[in-house]
């Protein structure tokens, strides 16, 4: 993968097997930053279209209109939806820790109406 990258006749001294593993190290930090921003803006996507479009349709036209690639698409989608079913899941919900909760996303209104039916059929009872 990286011979493509660096074709020996550009770069006539190969790299050594510990710059290598570096090089290696530093291409998946930055493939995994990323996703992380496709995704970031993915659920962005979701908050601002809830209205208007299921939180699949939203995530399905961000990469489209962002042109995001195969296979990238499918994990970013993929993640988008794990974030999404960690706020919707009860059962994540009791046992996620307060750390896990990422300050810099935007919250997510995905269960706003729910929690409202609730808490009216909590004060007819």
């Amino acid at each position: 993968m990286l011979r493509a990258l660096f074709p020996e006749s550009i770069f006539a001294r190969k790299l050594g097997p510990q710059a290598e593993s570096r090089l290696r190290l530093a291409q998946a930090r930055a493939e995994e930053a990323v996703v992380r921003a496709h995704v970031d803006n993915a659920l962005m996507f979701v908050d601002t279209l809830a209205e208007d479009l299921s939180f699949d349709r939203a995530i399905e036209n961000y990469v489209r209109v962002m042109g995001v690639p195969e296979p990238l698409a499918s994990v970013v989608a993929t993640r988008a939806l794990v974030v999404l079913g960690q706020d919707l899941v009860p059962y994540r919900r009791r046992y996620r820790d307060a750390d896990d909760v990422d300050e810099g996303k935007p919250r997510l209104r995905l269960n706003d109406a729910a929690d409202a039916r609730q808490q009216r059929a909590v004060k007819r009872a």
